[in-house]
């Protein structure tokens, strides 16, 4: 007998925690059209403006001239096409790793990563915070899985000094996470992982791109060797495209084609998509005053809310969150923005933990002074309808 959808639907209604997604009338980019409306977006991980770049577009639109529209085959049958070969190779110098190797999206690249890095008899440590899909690839590898508190490295380091045996370990974390746009202190996990021989993996997805200082992630903004940890990204957020990738050593890659199913038993990405996100690294890399613009902007919107009251963590990456606690009040906010012209959806359990609902602001290098001006008095606006 099937579930009581229905009830269900009501129970999260009564909770404000029923989600709908709403339908996008036009291209990823600092205003979107919703209903006919047009609203300042800031909802987007298109952090440098790039899902949306003429270059990127004609590279794609070329590609499907030339290669068509779908792969047609897993890459080990005859999926794997000259963009997918070059897009790793570009992936590959742009992280200053020997190899990398490309899968559809980041959720399946994490969980056809984990599995095939570590078995039942091996531990994995993450961090509190990681995406549902790092625990999810967690829970999959069948590994005994443990939690340390988030970015706290003497907790890790309790966890470890714990193990009954020196079996195979994992550390995992964001170099950005996601939700609350802080960084990991990845010199200290590092330097943890080293001492007690586990492997250091990080989710690197909001950091590609953004982070560092030619944009290559949280590993070059510490200033660390990437051949000592394992990294994996997405193309889909400042890369503006879709798709993930691991980063690491050849030997590691190799590895991965043979024994990782999420990339054996899956249609090869479109080429195209392949195409678009070489063209979107080579502007990340011949653009570095997109990166200058970002964080302009972001100092400027994280310096105004707080301004006005609103308490924004200083989080050292695009990622602004006001966190407001009750599913509630994050919704009636979201929507108070929303008849601004503001767009800004309210995240809610179980995105986030309970009682840690949230407005999440998201900051991109083309959001022009005049937008984020608008955004600004948006939020008083929304400010002045929840206090009455």
């Amino acid at each position: 007998m099937l579930r009581d959808f229905d009830n269900e639907l009501k129970t999260l209604d009564a909770q404000h925690l029923r989600r709908q997604p709403r339908i996008v009338q036009s291209p990823a980019d600092t205003t979107i059209t919703i209903d006919g409306r047009r609203f300042i977006s800031m909802a987007s991980n298109n952090y440098l403006g790039l899902a949306n770049h003429p270059a990127i577009k004609r590279a794609a639109v070329e590609a499907i001239e030339t290669w068509g529209v779908g792969a047609g085959a897993s890459r080990l049958i005859s999926g794997t096409m000259s963009p997918h070969a070059q897009l790793e190779d570009d992936l590959a110098r742009f992280k200053q790793t020997e190899a990398t190797l490309t899968f559809g999206t980041g959720y399946t690249t994490n969980v056809g990563l984990l599995p095939s890095l570590i078995d039942r008899n091996g531990l994995i440590l993450a961090d509190r915070s990681c995406h549902a899909s790092l625990v999810q690839a967690c829970r999959l590898s069948h590994a005994t899985f443990r939690v340390f508190h988030h970015n706290d490295v003497e907790h890790l380091e309790t966890l470890l000094n714990k193990r009954k045996h020196a079996g195979p370990t994992l550390v995992v974390t964001e170099g950005v996470f996601s939700m609350d746009g802080d960084l990991a202190p990845l010199p200290e996990l590092l330097t943890c992982c080293q001492h007690y021989e586990a492997t250091l993996l990080i989710d690197d997805a909001h950091g590609t791109g953004v982070m560092g200082e030619h944009g290559r992630g949280t590993v070059e903004h510490f200033g660390l060797n990437p051949g000592d940890l394992i990294q994996m990204g997405t193309l889909s957020k400042a890369i503006g495209t879709s798709g993930g990738y691991v980063a690491g050593t050849a030997a590691l890659r190799d590895y991965l084609i043979n024994t990782s199913k999420a990339f054996i038993y899956t249609t090869a990405p479109p080429p195209a998509m392949a195409a678009a996100a070489s063209a979107a690294i080579r502007i990340i890399q011949q653009e570095p005053e997109r990166r200058t613009r970002l964080w302009d902007n972001r100092a400027y919107l994280h310096a105004a809310l707080n301004r006005m009251g609103f308490h924004v963590p200083d989080t050292q990456s695009p990622i602004l969150p006001i966190i407001v606690r009750a599913p509630e009040t994050a919704l009636k906010t979201s929507e108070a923005l929303f008849a601004a012209g503001v767009y800004v959806p309210a995240i809610r359990p179980p995105t986030v933990p309970k009682h840690g609902s949230r407005l999440r602001l998201t900051v991109s290098s083309e959001h022009t002074k005049a937008e984020l001006e608008t955004v600004v008095e948006g939020f008083r606006k929304a400010r002045k309808t929840i206090e009455q």
